[in-house]
């Protein structure tokens, strides 16, 4: 299965990341590509969410979603496509930034759609950052 890691550093502490990359419904803010989520609680946490796409705004994808807290991750499963993507965040300079991490994984049958996922992922994961920072 193929693979891809990319990274960003925000100026924002990690908590104001955090708010951003634990609520699937401020997805469209900063996931390029992403024009509407639909999120799926259980006792008030995301569980999984639908999205939109820009490109396809009539075709609904749902999502699994994991988070930990404690770990500050979350993981987000593609249950049409298969994709997986497993963000990671990490305080920095005493708790005043923050190292984003995300690695992907992309299945054999969707290994066409690397180049251009990876570089959607580049785009998401500059936005993040900068609007933690805002």
């Amino acid at each position: 299965m193929p693979r891809f890691h990319d990274t960003a550093v925000s100026q924002a502490p990690p908590e104001e990341v955090w708010k951003l990359l634990y609520d699937p419904g401020r997805f469209p803010d900063w996931w390029a590509g992403v024009a509407a989520v639909e999120t799926d609680l259980r006792d008030g946490e995301p569980v999984g969410f639908t999205y939109w796409s820009e490109a396809e705004r009539d075709v609904p994808v749902p999502q699994g979603f994991a988070s930990s807290a404690r770990d500050r991750r979350i993981i987000v499963s593609c249950l049409v496509h298969g994709f997986r993507f497993d963000w990671r965040l990490a305080a920095l300079d005493e708790g005043r930034s923050t190292r984003i991490d995300v690695d992907v994984d992309v299945p054999d049958a969707q290994s066409t759609q690397f180049d251009a996922l990876r570089d959607g992922i580049a785009s998401s994961i500059a936005r993040l950052a900068t609007l933690a920072a805002r």
